[in-house]
């Protein structure tokens, strides 16, 4: 999809006429954007984010055309909710004015009258070829002379698009909705996690299933001020973990009896994970209060990994203001071989379809390509060649330093030949200590949301939420876990 954001840069051009105009010339439809009272509303609220996911959510059609808010006194918020806009779409920017002078002002939002998201200008006057004038218009906002051509090639041409924090939020939970998923919560009285399970109940995200004391959990919901929903599951884990110990039993044959089963069956993530085990959730969310070892070793004797993997993985969907790119792993691994490493980089790859991004895998090192030596190099180059022999397709480089992977000026002077330097979004990183201390670096300094660790190559979804993590934390990672179980 594509969208054409116009961005009024005077009062004296009848927008909405424009924009009917623009749309009947690419074939698109007109996206409407919120009201001046409720987008005050919104940003009074600190609700933004919220409102602008649900104007990304009504795009349809294969071309949308959206205005803008205009500048001045009454609309302080115009250039904050045109970038959002801007990002949130990822769209391709037409400035509409007569002014020279004011046109770079507005254009400075996004990056510079030169920058990628600026694709045009509609006016009357002569910007000293800075940007293409795709058409003018008389004052009316009717147009009256059209680049013709700059619309037809603007319908056929191709670019690779980015996927927004917004529309990654809007698909990852239309794609739970549709899964309709039973998502068993082991630390059912934990305040955050009943909070996030009323939302996503509430919203159809999953039936989720609270283990726990009902009495607690209902009192711990009052204290909160959340309401539960009628339908959502609270189990006592009392009066089922009886039911398990045969099946556990079974499972870790020659390893443990069936006291051992009972006593391990007290740890409700034992029992939520052999629940899982046996079919009778799809998937399980644990660690707001549980480490990560104790999230993760149930399912590694229970759940075991899926047969085409040798090992479990985790990956991290960091969503920067851009773009969203996926982070692995980071949770799980402390020091893999190279053979290790491309089954990372394959598994994140697969991730990454599986959630809209089209992946382009940076294997990231201290060094860029053949800069520097040294055994932790040699791995990265190891793994390189296993993921080119194994998944040919898949578009993948390194050894890459961060930012050459990342920037594309750093990209094309350190690496250019490589079709993924300077454009990557699915970053591997040698070891435990380089990605988790990478990805908690960014999440904290930049204030970027980043939703997992999210497990993969088990035979079931299994994932891990990290200690210090916020209530929509939880409610992405319930809604990517019933995705996986698709």
């Amino acid at each position: 999809m594509k969208t054409l954001l116009l961005i009024p840069t005077t009062s004296q051009i009848n927008m909405q006429t424009l924009a009917q105009n623009v749309a009947s010339l690419v074939g698109g439809e007109i996206v409407a954007i919120p009201s001046h009272d409720e987008l005050v509303s919104a940003i009074s609220d600190n609700n933004l984010d919220d409102l602008l996911e649900t104007v990304i959510a009504k795009q349809s059609a294969p071309v949308s055309v959206v205005v803008g808010v205009l500048a001045d006194e009454s609309r302080p918020y115009a250039n904050r909710v045109n970038r959002e806009l801007g990002t949130g779409f990822d769209a391709d920017v037409i400035l509409v004015g007569d002014n020279d002078v004011r046109l770079p002002v507005f254009a400075s939002v996004f990056g510079g009258i030169k920058g990628e998201r600026i694709w045009g200008v509609i006016g009357t006057a002569e910007l000293s070829g800075k940007v293409q004038v795709v058409a003018r218009t008389d004052k009316g906002g009717h147009l009256s002379e059209i680049d013709g051509g700059a619309f037809e090639s603007y319908k056929t041409s191709e670019r690779t698009q980015k996927l927004s924090p917004y529309a990654f939020r809007n698909q990852v939970v239309r794609l739970a909705q549709n899964a309709k998923k039973r998502i068993v919560l082991p630390e059912g009285d934990e305040p955050r996690t009943i909070e996030a399970a009323a939302i996503c109940q509430s919203r159809g995200i999953a039936q989720c299933v609270l283990l726990g004391d009902p009495a607690k959990i209902r009192a711990v919901a009052d204290e909160r001020g959340v309401t539960l929903p009628d339908d959502i599951e609270i189990i006592e884990p009392s009066t089922v973990s009886e039911k398990y110990v045969a099946p556990m039993v079974e499972r870790r044959k020659g390893k443990l009896d069936e006291a051992g089963a009972r006593e391990a069956l007290q740890d409700t993530v034992y029992l939520g994970t052999m629940m899982l085990q046996v079919g009778d959730v799809d998937g399980l969310v644990s660690g707001a209060v549980h480490t990560t070892a104790d999230t993760i070793r149930p399912a590694f004797q229970l759940i075991k990994t899926a047969p085409e993997y040798s090992l479990v993985s985790s990956v991290f969907f960091m969503l920067l203001p851009e773009q969203v790119v996926v982070y692995g792993d980071c949770a799980v691994n402390p020091n893999p071989t190279a053979e290790q490493l491309a089954e990372i980089a394959i598994q994140s790859a697969e991730s990454a379809k599986a959630f809209g991004i089209d992946p382009k895998v940076a294997l990231i090192s201290y060094s860029t390509m053949n800069s520097g030596s040294g055994p932790d190099v040699d791995t990265v180059k190891g793994a390189l060649e296993i993921v080119r022999e194994k998944a040919p397709e898949l578009k993948v480089d390194g050894p890459l330093q961060f930012d050459a992977a990342s920037v594309p000026s750093v990209g094309k002077q350190k690496a250019p030949n490589s079709a993924v330097a300077g454009k990557a979004n699915v970053f591997i990183f040698p070891d435990l200590n380089t990605g988790n201390t990478t990805y908690k670096a960014v999440q904290r300094t930049a204030g970027v949301i980043s939703v997992g660790p999210m497990l993969q190559g088990l035979n079931k979804p299994v994932n891990d939420l990290s200690r210090g993590c916020l209530v929509d934390d939880i409610v992405y990672t319930i809604a990517l876990t019933a995705i996986q179980a698709v």
